[in-house]
């Protein structure tokens, strides 16, 4: 029941805050329109709580760095993205270009600042995100993005992707490692909901200076053994290593 209420919750906040924020996107500036986001998020994470019975317990914000930096995250589920929205200021997000397919999101997209991919890569999307990137770093902004590219099931990865690496390098800027166990509450783009205190963690930042292979490993080392860890306490089990499997295509 839990479920089948917060779906109902789920479509009636996306598309009144989707009309809301079209309508908003309407006029000069972003501030208007990133403050419904703001808000939309906001009312997601209370729906996850009160509806859905999923509570985020998040830590770490002590440790995200003043200015601007690189949020590098664990994508578990759709929920992930609520509570980045919802707790970091000026944060902007590298997404595939199959949500400018869904009706009213890709003008928002534009207006929000989103920095949108071809999800099929190659260098035509490297570029694309290197100069989209670099305007967002130029306004100050925090860009988020999911190093692996994919949701992973609960104790899977992907492989981690260099596009992270290449704004790191190129910007100069702190990385903040995202660990989270969400994905057990609410997996992936599931309709099923599981209700629990899930845990969203901002771990110590990665300063600038490493060379490619440094920080992928540190990166994926950091991401991927405190997401093991959350997933263990919340489950009783013990820590397991993550398992790798292939991305869609590959």
């Amino acid at each position: 029941m839990r479920s089948v209420l917060f779906e109902i919750a789920y479509w009636v906040l996306s598309g009144f805050y989707a009309i809301t924020g079209a309508l908003f996107a309407l006029l000069p500036g972003r501030g208007a329109v990133t403050a419904v986001i703001r808000l939309y998020t906001r009312r997601m994470l209370w729906a996850m709580h009160w509806i859905a019975g999923i509570k985020v317990e998040l830590k770490g914000r002590e440790r995200l760095p003043q200015g601007a930096f690189i949020v590098a995250a664990k994508h578990q589920s759709w929920g992930d993205g609520y509570v980045m929205f919802a707790n970091i200021d000026r944060l902007v997000f590298v997404t595939g270009d199959h949500l400018e397919k869904i009706p009213l999101l890709k003008g928002l997209l534009h207006k929000l600042g989103a920095i949108v991919v071809n999800n099929c890569g190659g260098l035509e999307a490297r570029k694309a995100l290197a100069e989209s990137a670099a305007i967002a770093n130029a306004e100050g902004r925090r860009i988020l993005i999911y190093p692996e590219g994919n949701l992973a099931k609960a104790g899977e990865r992907f492989r981690y992707r260099t596009g992270v690496f290449h704004m790191y390098r190129d910007f100069d800027l702190p990385v903040v490692p995202v660990a989270t166990n969400l994905g057990l509450f609410w997996r992936q783009q599931e309709f099923q909901k599981h209700a629990g205190t899930a845990t969203v963690e901002f771990l110590e930042p990665i300063p600038p200076g490493l060379d490619r292979n440094e920080f992928m490993a540190r990166l994926e080392g950091v991401v991927e053994g405190r997401t093991s860890e959350l997933i263990a306490m919340a489950t009783g089990e013990p820590v397991r290593e993550s398992l790798l499997v292939a991305a869609p295509g590959e």
